[in-house]
C-alpha cells in the first residue's frame, strides 16, 4: 500500500473517494481490528503515507521519529510520512475542525466549550477552542472521572456555549444514540459533531430543535484530508477544493427518499430517477413486505394499522442507513417522527404533490376506500409531508416523466452539483 487509512473499523469512512478527488493517487482503506496487527503494520513501514483513525491515534505515536509540535502538544497523530523508513507524525484534524468551526461561524473566545469525550479527537478539539481563545473547556463522559464530567454532570452545566461531540455517539448502525440535551443549556449558542455518517446525528437533530447553530464532520473530514494530502505530495492544495469535494460525497452518498400519498407516482417517478441517476432503487413498501412475508393489505386485515406501522418503522431503519439510494415509500411514513428522522439523518427527502382529484381510489391500498377518505387522509397528511420535506414537486400531469425529470433538477440543485 502506498497511500491509504488504519483504524479498527473503516466500513464507514469516506476516506477513498476524498483523497483520490484531491490528489489522483490511490487510496486504500486497511482495517486493522486489534492493536497487535496495527504494530504489526507499522513494523513494517510498507507505505508511502498513511492517515490514522480511531483507535490508534495514540498508538502510531512511539512509532514516529519525529512529531510536529502541534502533534506532539495535543498527543495525538492522524497522518504519517514515511521518508525512507523514517516516520513523520501530523495532525491534520486541528486545521479540519478549525475549518470547520469558522465556515459556520463559532467563535471559541471568551466562551465554555463542553467537549465530549475523551480521546484522541477530544484533545484535538481542546487545543483549537484554546488556541482560539475559549474561557474555559469542559470534558464529559459516560462516567465522571478525573478530568471529565459525567454527562449528567455535564448537563447541569449551564455556562456551556459551544458543545462538541467528539465519540462515535449518533453514528450508524447506532444513529439514534445522543448523551446530551442542548435545549437544557440556556447560554448555548453553537453544536459540531465530529460524526460524519449520518450526516446529520441525533445531537444535530436535538440541536436544531432548540433553534441552534448546528453542522456535522463531513466538512472537517475533507478539510482533514486535504491538509493531510499536502504532507503526502508537498503540493500547496487549495482550500478551495474543500467545498466542491464535499458536495461531490455529499451527492453521491445521501439518499433520496420520495415521500407522498398513495398513487401520487412516487414507485415511477422513483424507478426513473434512480435510473437517470445511476442509483440503486428501493422500494420501502416491498422491503416491508418481503420482512413480513405478506402483502399489506393483509397485515392491515390480520393486525390492524398499528402492527404496519411497528413494522414499517423497524424496515425504515434499517433501509436508510444504506447510502446513495432511491428509496420510494409508503403514504404514511410521515405519521411517525422516527421514520422521518431515519429518511431525513442520511439524505435528501422529495414530496411528490399531486393534487387529489387525481389520486386513484381503492386497488391494493387499504386507507383508500372512498374518495371521501382519501381528501381527509390528503389534507391531514400534508402538513407532515410538507414539514419532513427538502424538496417538493409537483406531479399534475401526464407522463410523470416529466415529474421525474423535474425531481432530478431539483436533487442536483439541492447538493449543489452540476448534473451531468
Amino acid at each position: 500500500m502506498e497511500y491509504g487509512l488504519i483504524g479498527a473499523k473503516l466500513g464507514h469512512s469516506y476516506s477513498k473517494p476524498i483523497h483520490e478527488a484531491l490528489a489522483g493517487y490511490r487510496y486504500e482503506l486497511c482495517p486493522l481490528p486489534t492493536r497487535e496487527k496495527a504494530e504489526e503494520f507499522l513494523q513494517k513501514r510498507e507505505f508511502k503515507a498513511i492517515n490514522v483513525t480511531i483507535p490508534y491515534k495514540q498508538l502510531v505515536i512511539p512509532y514516529c521519529a519525529w512529531l510536529e509540535p502541534k502533534a506532539k502538544a495535543i498527543g495525538a497523530v492522524n497522518t504519517i510520512v514515511n521518508e525512507n523508513g523514517l516516520l513523520r507524525g501530523y495532525n491534520t484534524d486541528y486545521d479540519g475542525f478549525l475549518y470547520l468551526a469558522q465556515r459556520h461561524g463559532v467563535d471559541f473566545n471568551g466562551r465554555t466549550v463542553l467537549i465530549l469525550g475523551t480521546g484522541g479527537t477530544s484533545r484535538t478539539v481542546a487545543a483549537v477552542a484554546r488556541d482560539e481563545g475559549a474561557a474555559a473547556v469542559l470534558f464529559a463522559s459516560r462516567t465522571a472521572k478525573p478530568g471529565a464530567l459525567s454527562y449528567e454532570q455535564a448537563q447541569q452545566r449551564q455556562e456551556v456555549q459551544v458543545i462538541v461531540n467528539t465519540t462515535p455517539a449518533g453514528m450508524y448502525p447506532e444513529p439514534g444514540v445522543c448523551h446530551i440535551q442542548p435545549a437544557g443549556f440556556p447560554r448555548l449558542e453553537a453544536v459540531l459533531d465530529v460524526v460524519y455518517n449520518p450526516f446529520k446525528t441525533e445531537l444535530l437533530f436535538r440541536a436544531e430543535k432548540a433553534g441552534v447553530k448546528c453542522a456535522g464532520g463531513l466538512e472537517m473530514l475533507v478539510a482533514q484530508a486535504l491538509f493531510a494530502a499536502r504532507h503526502f505530495t508537498g503540493s500547496d492544495i487549495p482550500l478551495q477544493r474543500i467545498e466542491p469535494i464535499r458536495r461531490q460525497i455529499f451527492a453521491q452518498q445521501a439518499n433520496i427518499s420520495l415521500i407522498g400519498m398513495p398513487s401520487c407516482g412516487k414507485t415511477t417517478i422513483g424507478r426513473q430517477l434512480a435510473k437517470a441517476m445511476g442509483r440503486p432503487f428501493v422500494d420501502l413498501d416491498s422491503e416491508i413486505e418481503k420482512a413480513a412475508g405478506r402483502k399489506i393489505p393483509e397485515i392491515f386485515a390480520a393486525e390492524g394499522e398499528g402492527v404496519f406501522r411497528d413494522l414499517e418503522q423497524q424496515v425504515t431503519a434499517r433501509v436508510a442507513m444504506g447510502s446513495g439510494r432511491v428509496i420510494s415509500c409508503g403514504g404514511g411514513i410521515v405519521k411517525r417522527a422516527a421514520n422521518v428522522k431515519a429518511l431525513r439523518q442520511n439524505g435528501l427527502v422529495v414530496f411528490i404533490h399531486r393534487p387529489v382529484e387525481l389520486l386513484k381510489v381503492g386497488g391494493s391500498r387499504p386507507l383508500s376506500t372512498s374518495r371521501e377518505e382519501l381528501a381527509r387522509m390528503e389534507a391531514q397528511r400534508r402538513p407532515l409531508y410538507e414539514a419532513a420535506a427538502d424538496i417538493t414537486v409537483k406531479n399534475d400531469g401526464e407522463p410523470f416523466s416529466k415529474a421525474a425529470r423535474a425531481a432530478e433538477e431539483a436533487v442536483y440543485e439541492a447538493f449543489g452539483i452540476e448534473r451531468p
